[in-house]
């Protein structure tokens, strides 16, 4: 009797391995969702002078995946659709567009300039966050010491840019890959 051997195909999977590289992710990151979208912006009643205005966060809505908030929040800026409620601020400037899970943990942010949302990189370390909590302190820190109000505004702007990119671990390959995609640009 000759032993017959199988040679293992390149595309047979163990269902073990299946269950732990694509079922289990899958139903973890199931639990995470739906996605809130919200905005951070200067508001106000009036167009007049900086010293009335104050930061704000409106929320946008939910999404069931990072794909579609991208695009739901992209749809939003480009329309100018951000504080549009009767009830809104006659006046908001939109800074930063945040993706959050349910439990808040940030998913994706990008900052808004000239009609279009400017989606920072998720650190790729511990070590890198680090640094830039470091960094946003500081700024934080100088805007508490300045009394120009227009200056610590700014201060805190360039903090919470910097922010953008502490994207929770749990969600920063996903980010990751979401921005190498051409429609994320």
């Amino acid at each position: 009797m000759i032993p017959m051997t199988f040679a293992r195909s390149e595309t047979f999977r163990s269902i073990g391995h299946i269950l732990a590289a694509d079922v289990l992710p899958a139903l973890y990151r199931s639990q995470k969702l739906p996605l809130r979208i919200s905005c951070l912006g200067v508001a106000s009643y009036d167009a007049g002078d900086d010293a009335n205005s104050f930061d704000r966060v409106i929320q946008l809505g939910e999404c069931p995946s990072p794909e579609g908030a991208i695009q739901a929040a992209a749809l939003r800026v480009a329309r100018g659709d951000i504080c549009t409620r009767p009830d809104s601020f006659p006046y908001f400037q939109p800074r930063i567009m945040l993706i959050q899970d349910r439990d808040q943990r940030l998913v994706l942010a990008g900052e808004i300039r000239a009609g279009i949302i400017l989606w920072q990189q998720p650190v790729a370390t511990d070590a890198e966050a680090r640094r830039i909590v470091t960094e946003a302190s500081r700024l934080r820190g100088m805007a508490f010491r300045t009394l120009a109000h227009a200056d610590a505004r700014a201060l805190r702007y360039r903090a919470a840019v910097l922010e953008a990119r502490l994207v929770d671990p749990f969600w920063r390959e996903t980010s990751a890959d979401l921005l190498r995609l051409p429609q994320a640009a």
